[in-house]
This record gives structure tokens, sequence and C-alpha cells, in this order.
């Protein structure tokens, strides 16, 4: 099926409403995926109305989770992952760019979308080292009691926990996020660490661009899409150590190479850092 092409309703999975747009289903469709539907794709286009580079929020941030995984799998001794919002299956994804680097790894992915469900544990299968569950990430109860959850992690032991662009779709109290990741912070171990990627309010020449594109977000059929200060990202990661640089802009994160052109005004847009709880 060719990139960007929707299957037709009749054929989606179980559960799935085609008319309604999904937050997992539109960041596919930024990535030039397969698994989205007109409504979806409608988000995309309102976003690049107001800034032509919006597909880079995407890609930015899946650049920065791979990166970080790479990180954590290679320099902390961590073998255990939760990683919360997985979204939709794409190329890199948490338990392909850690297994990679050490095979023992065991991810967990946590999600409810039902076309991630649908999707992801197919993909699945045939890796006794990796699941999948549904529950709800901004209940934090919901997922850490969960028994397949505490079956396959050990909470007396160091994990990496991540939050990688799901924080920002939070619809409700403001301050909210960042109790839930206190929330989960507690009843990590410590030695543990906490990655975070967030669509970012650069408080400069680029803010405008962010605000403009936070309103499509939150008035798009899609609903969510907050944009936040660098003060205020800080809070989510609360008394975590941040790992240079610290939080940055997500291209600024340990990238791969020299940077040899100059970033776009989407690339200032989003941010993200990796914490460790002492």
């Amino acid at each position: 099926m060719p990139a960007g092409t929707a299957a037709s309703p009749e054929r989606a999975p179980v559960g799935v409403d085609p008319t309604r747009a999904s937050i997992a289903r539109v960041y596919d469709a930024f990535l030039n995926g397969k698994d989205n539907y007109e409504i979806d794709r409608e988000v995309l286009r309102g976003v690049q109305q107001k800034a032509p580079e919006a597909q880079d929020l995407a890609t930015e941030n899946r650049g920065f989770l791979i990166r970080a995984c790479r990180f954590l799998a290679s320099q902390t001794g961590i073998t255990q992952y939760l990683d919360l919002g997985s979204g939709l299956p794409t190329a890199e994804n948490t338990h392909q760019v850690v297994q990679r680097l050490v095979p023992e790894s065991t991810v967990v992915y946590v999600d409810n979308d039902p076309v991630v469900l649908a999707h992801g544990r197919a993909l699945l299968e045939e890796n006794d080292r990796t699941h999948l569950i549904s529950a709800d990430i901004f209940h934090p109860h919901e997922v850490l009691e969960h028994a397949e959850v505490r079956t396959n992690l050990d909470f007396s032991q160091p994990m990496a926990l991540l939050q990688a662009g799901t924080l920002h779709h939070h619809v409700g109290d403001p301050a909210e996020p960042a109790r839930i990741m206190r929330e989960y912070v507690d009843a990590l171990a410590p030695g543990s660490y906490v990655a975070i990627s967030h669509f970012l309010d650069p408080e400069n020449e680029h803010s405008p661009i962010a605000r403009k594109m936070e309103d499509v977000f939150v008035h798009s059929p899609m609903g969510s899409g907050t944009f936040r200060t660098h003060k205020e990202l800080l809070e989510l990661f609360g008394d975590l150590e941040l790992v240079e640089p610290g939080l940055t802009r997500c291209a600024d994160w340990w990238p791969d190479g020299p940077r040899i052109r100059p970033l776009n005004q989407v690339q200032h847009c989003i941010a993200g850092a990796v914490g460790r709880k002492r």
C-alpha cells in the first residue's frame, strides 16, 4: 500500500473509528506512514498550513527517542524499559534499538489505541522479550499495577521509563502532567532513567509559530497538542538529575554528526531530556 494511503473503513481493526482522528495515527501521518485515515491527514495538513515543516515535529521526536535508547542501552546498564504511549510500529522502535545493543533487554509498550494494539501485537508475536499492554498512560496506577507490567519488569531494579511525544497530548489541568510524572518516578528504583520529549514554546522569535501550531492541534479533530516553555518542561523532571546536555531542543540532544544546515523554525519547537533518579 502506498505511503499515506489509508485502509478502507471496512477493513479498519475492531474498535477503530476512521471518522475520528487518533493521536497515534496522526503521528503516523506525520512520519509518512500508511496506517492513517483522511481525518488524520487533515490534522497534518492543518498544521502544515501554519508551518510547512510541521512533519519535523515527528521526525525530531523519533530521532531523540532513538538516540536516547542507544544511550540507555550502551551506557547505563539498563535492561528493562517501560515505553509509555508507544504509538504505531515504525522503523527503529524502542525494542529494536535496545535489543540490537543488549539482546536480553525487556521492553513493555503501553498504549490504548485500538490500531496500535492490533498492529503492535502482530509485530511482537515472535519476540518473547517485548510486550504490549492496553492501558491509559495518563493513569499511572493503571499502568504500574497492570499484571503484565509487574510480571515482566522488576521494580526493585533500575529501569528506563520513556514518555516520547506523549505528555503534550494530556488534556485538562496544566499541572497534571507533572503530577503524573511524579507518580511514575516515585515507583522507580534509584538508578532508573526517564526520557521525555515534548512540544516546546522556545520563548523567542519562534514562539509565534509554536503557538500557531498549538492552536491548530488543539482545535483539530485530534484536540490536543500543548506547547510548554523550557521552565514548564523542567517541572516534568522533578528532582531527576539531567544527563548532559540537559533539557534542550531534540535536534541538539547528542546529534549523530555535525550540523551543516541551520534548523528550521519547527525544529526549534520540540525539546527533550533524559534524567536519572538518584
